[in-house]
């Protein structure tokens, strides 16, 4: 309940400030906060996708590996 109350104090405090910021004419405050949501917004997807993908080559390499040894160990049995 109180993380709500938080939640909600800091989005009254941004708006303050770009409303108070628009009425001096500056429209600065507003562009940074935009784009600090954004990349706020953006990061933890990178995260995600660059963790994925590195777990999707080593599985990869993985598996090639396996397919590798188990034709090394048919050729070994026929041979």
């Amino acid at each position: 309940m109180a993380l709500g109350f938080d939640s909600w104090a800091q989005c009254a405090m941004c708006r303050g400030s770009v409303e108070s910021s628009m009425g001096n004419g500056r429209n600065n405050v507003g562009v940074g906060l935009n784009t600090g949501i954004m990349y706020l917004f953006v990061m933890p997807y990178l995260l995600v996708g660059v963790i994925g993908y590195l777990w999707y080559r080593n599985s990869k390499r993985a598996r090639e590996e396996r397919q590798l040894v188990v034709s090394r160990v048919k050729q070994a049995y026929q041979g």
